[in-house]
């Protein structure tokens, strides 16, 4: 577990504050209800991996209620699969090294591989279950939105998370790369 340095406490503050807002402004409708396409996963899976867990966990907690407040009331069910998404994404990506500027084909197939089973668990199991018990949904409904929230959720992170971590890892100076003189 990284320790909540300030550095981690801004990133989470910046993180949940874009995760809202690309959350609440950026996405687009599908065909199943109550259920859009965003990029906001991207932004969680990017944070997780240089973060850590808990940092995760906090961005999508607290980045998906204040989404959910400012449209209304909050849904208790998909913010808990937010959270676990982002625990997740960070607790399977630990082993990823970005800060030194590594991120090739290991590393984005690692980064993907540990996103879409962080999707799968948040969006296939726990947020159409917690809909069933919490609110008592039609388990077919919930399950239906939870199997097109975790394709576009993955799809888009794939896409898009894997283009942020790749360019963040541009940024870095990569190890070994400076000579002594």
């Amino acid at each position: 577990m990284k320790n909540f340095s300030i550095k981690t406490l801004v990133a989470i503050g910046i993180g949940a504050a874009i995760f809202a807002v690309l959350a609440r402004y950026v996405s687009i409708p599908t065909p199943i209800p109550s259920t859009t396409l965003t990029i906001q996963y991207a932004i969680l899976a990017l944070f997780a991996l240089l973060y850590g867990p808990w940092a995760g966990l906090l961005i999508g907690f607290i980045g998906h209620t204040v989404s959910d407040m400012m449209g209304g009331s909050p849904w208790w069910s998909w913010i808990a699969a937010s959270a676990v998404a982002g625990l997740l994404m960070g607790l399977l990506m630990q082993k990823i090294d970005i800060e030194n500027g590594e991120f090739g084909k290991g590393e984005i197939i690692k980064f993907n591989v540990a996103q879409v089973i962080a999707n799968a668990v948040a969006w296939l199991l726990i947020a159409p279950i917690f809909d069933v018990l919490i609110y008592a949904e039609p388990a077919l409904k919930v399950f239906v939105q939870g199997i097109g929230a975790f394709v576009g959720n993955a799809v888009m992170t794939g896409i898009v998370g894997t283009l942020l971590a790749v360019a963040y890892a541009k940024s870095r100076t990569k190890k070994g790369s400076l000579d002594k003189e």
